[in-house]
């Protein structure tokens, strides 16, 4: 019997240090132009879903980066401190990142990461978004991320997520606390909030985006960078994207080397519910899905619902640069 064995199972099997450096094509580097930067920060916070860029350290010193710097962004500020020139690149969601652009943030979109991370989690009577007419959700600000993706989800099905759905919030208590305690009926999680529910037995739902069409087929995270930083020093924007998108890759094919990478580097604290969240997510699907699709998709979705006046196009013209990322799903075929 023949046995065959792709690329991707054989860097299954490596190490996560053996694998940045069997991943990397050194031939095109040699046919690349230099650097014209070695330096490149990226934004950090205790996001799990963020991995690849995380996972991607490495990666990007095999790419020539010596000065590779993780700065502590919460996530609601990843979009301004990428403007501000705080940092060089980050990764988000599409919907912030459009509604920040929206807002007059300086930020250019680069590429898709990953597809899938956040659960809408529920009472067991709830058997889907239609049933939450009249029920209690909780998000911890009306505008919040959370907010925004369930107001899209409830419109998708005819919903009037203003009058059909009671709002609870509550600045100082987080949703899942409130959910558990039975104070509310419904609330979408993020790593690793769904994971730490499995773990305490709590399972109910109705809306995973990593398995739920539509939101199944567009990305949910995409990369930034600052506008000035993608104009100036294109081989370098290439090559840090090129180390990301070879990370998500690593998410996939070895998610324990990759989550152990990311709790000893102190990205995220629990490594059971870091494996538990690469193991479950998508991110092997980077090559199959286009990024201005996702962009397109929550920009009409936002602009049908009122959250943002920019029209998508515009957003899309204006705001995003899909050169690396279409030449990089070219090279890096599986």
């Amino acid at each position: 019997m023949t046995i065959t064995q792709t690329r991707r199972q054989f860097l299954a099997g490596l190490s996560l240090a053996s694998a940045a450096g069997l991943l990397g094509a050194r031939p095109a580097l040699a046919a690349e132009a230099a650097l014209e930067t070695t330096s490149v920060r990226i934004t950090k916070n205790q996001g799990i879903c963020v991995a690849p860029q995380y996972v991607a350290e490495e990666l990007l010193r095999d790419e020539g980066f010596t000065d590779i710097r993780f700065v502590d962004t919460p996530p609601p500020e990843i979009g301004a401190a990428i403007a501000q020139g705080k940092v060089d690149f980050g990764m988000t969601y599409a919907p912030t990142f459009i509604r920040e652009i929206d807002a007059g943030t300086s930020v250019t979109v680069i590429g898709g990461v990953h597809v899938g991370c956040n659960e809408l989690f529920a009472r067991e009577a709830i058997r889907s978004i239609t049933d939450l007419k009249g029920k209690r959700v909780g998000v911890q600000a009306i505008g919040s991320l959370p907010n925004i993706f369930i107001v899209l989800m409830a419109a998708e099905v005819g919903l009037h997520p203003e009058k059909d759905i009671d709002w609870v919030t509550d600045p100082n208590v987080k949703p899942k606390e409130l959910f558990i305690d039975g104070k509310i009926d419904a609330f979408l999680g993020f790593p690793p909030e769904p994971q730490e529910l499995r773990a305490r037995g709590i399972s109910h739902v109705i809306v995973n985006t990593a398995l739920d069409r539509p939101w199944s087929q567009y990305y949910c995270c995409m990369l930034g960078g600052n506008p000035e930083y993608v104009r100036n020093y294109p081989v370098a924007t290439k090559r840090a994207l090129r180390a990301v998108l070879k990370a998500a890759d690593l998410c996939t094919t070895d998610p324990a080397g990759a989550a152990r990478r990311m709790v000893d580097r102190g990205f995220t604290p629990r490594y059971d519910y870091a494996l538990q969240t690469l193991s479950e997510n998508s991110f092997d699907k980077w090559r199959e899905y286009d990024p201005e699709d996702t962009m397109r998709f929550y920009a009409l979705r936002l602009h049908d619902a009122g959250l943002i006046k920019t029209i998508p196009t515009k957003i899309i013209a204006e705001n995003t640069d899909w050169r690396f990322f279409n030449e990089l799903r070219r090279e890096l075929k599986a």
